[in-house]
């Protein structure tokens, strides 16, 4: 299980070239999302993620999902982003369907693989079918419009009535973006702090007491700020790979860690 790479492909080589996961030619893959953006080669990077087929499952990170948007000309590149060689490929259309066929979130052996986090309401297998719903949407023929209703931060909580572009809105928040809510689960999207800086209010949402997800083991990215965490039921492997940090691998039997540094690319603020 392997954190945000965020297109830093030399260290995902030096992560895999490691004894410990290069000796088991058979090994699988699991990545927590941003395969792409912000690091120097993001094309390389998901041609070697894709390289391994079957070996390998990927769930969707917030900038997956902007990748597309920006594919597809529904989003303009922002001044940060790493994705021009990416658009200028003349694989494109393949990487795209590539990618707007992943999900976003994945369970097998007791373990919950999401990009970001999972609504303290929602038990392991509610937010494998949420997740289905979006992923129908992705995979489908209309699948440029639903990235048109998709940007939104409202609703910010959860409520089994909704539907629509609101219904699956909050689904793709929740699982891409969400860092801290409240008890009763209404998201906040600003504050990328590390899990002490709560804004007033609100807590990490594997903080909240009670989270329906307690009974499984969770696996995230997405918080560099935070960096590396192991509790119980609990594995955080963002480590700020592209922030100069190291990238991150567990091992799914037994949690082992393995990291490799990585040189910065990107300066935080």
């Amino acid at each position: 299980m392997i954190g945000d790479l965020q297109g830093c492909c030399d260290s995902l080589q030096d992560l895999l070239g490691q004894p410990r996961i290069a000796q088991d030619a058979a090994a699988r893959f699991w990545f927590a999302g941003d395969l792409v953006n912000r690091g120097p080669a993001s094309l390389p990077t998901l041609r070697r993620v894709m390289a391994l087929g079957e070996r390998a499952v990927s769930v969707l990170g917030n900038h997956d999902l902007h990748l597309l948007a920006v594919a597809a000309g529904i989003r303009k590149a922002g001044k940060s982003d790493t994705l021009q060689e990416i658009l200028d490929a003349p694989d494109l259309g393949e990487i795209v369907d590539w990618l707007r066929t992943r999900p976003l979130a994945h369970f097998a052996r007791g373990h919950l693989l999401v990009h970001a986090g999972v609504l303290p309401t929602w038990t392991a297998a509610q937010t494998l079918a949420l997740a289905a719903e979006v992923e129908a949407a992705l995979r489908g023929p209309r699948w440029t419009e639903f990235l048109v209703q998709m940007y939104g931060n409202t609703p910010d909580a959860w409520n089994d009535g909704l539907r629509g572009p609101d219904r699956l809105r909050v689904v793709v928040n929740a699982l891409t973006r969400l860092r801290f809510c409240t008890a009763e689960g209404r998201m906040e999207f600003n504050a990328k702090e590390g899990a002490g800086k709560a804004p007033q209010g609100y807590m990490p949402w594997f903080e909240v007491p009670g989270r329906a997800t307690e009974s499984v083991t969770v696996v995230f990215g997405h918080w560099s700020a935070m960096g590396q965490v192991i509790r119980p039921g609990l594995l955080g492997l963002d480590t700020g790979c592209v922030w100069g940090g190291q990238l991150t691998a567990a091992r799914l039997e037994d949690h082992e860690i393995v990291q490799v540094p990585c040189p910065q690319h990107r300066t935080p603020g």
